[in-house]
């Protein structure tokens, strides 16, 4: 393994409705699944949903750049080409945006494309990309700005 994978497991309310949209929608392949759980590769990496049939309470939020930004989400950083296709891809299946696709703080060093949409249990997921991969953890000249 050249570089290493994550593993996330999050809490959905129907695993239906969660194979349809990380499946059907987002494109991930599957792996091993249950009746009370299923792994699917996320990009290469490894997120299994499990069955958890109480939902949540409501996410906090935090202002960035204008948008209330879930303050528990998780996502992926993709290159400019992969992003704008998953962005297409998301639009073509009427996905509910949380926060439109868009470029966020606009003329900086830390300029970058983001999007925002829930899985059919409210899971918030951004993905987002860089036109210089070397700003993603750069903090000079962008002062209060981070996301």
């Amino acid at each position: 393994m050249s570089r290493p994978r994550f593993h996330l497991a999050i809490p959905v309310q129907d695993l239906a409705a969660a194979h349809r949209f990380y499946a059907g929608v987002l494109g991930c392949g599957l792996g091993r699944e249950s009746d009370r759980w299923i792994d699917f590769d996320f990009f290469g990496h490894q997120v299994t949903v499990h069955l958890a049939e109480e939902a949540g309470e409501a996410v906090p939020t935090n202002p960035v750049d204008g948008h209330a930004v879930p303050a528990r989400h998780f996502g992926l950083i993709l290159d400019l080409g992969t992003w704008e296709t998953l962005r297409d891809r998301l639009k073509a299946a009427e996905a509910p945006f949380l926060i439109e696709p868009h470029e966020r703080f606009p003329g900086t060093r830390g300029a970058q494309h983001t999007l925002f949409v829930l899985d059919p249990s409210g899971n918030g997921l951004e993905f987002k990309a860089f036109a210089d991969e070397a700003m993603i953890f750069d903090r000079t000249g962008f002062e209060g700005a981070h996301g």
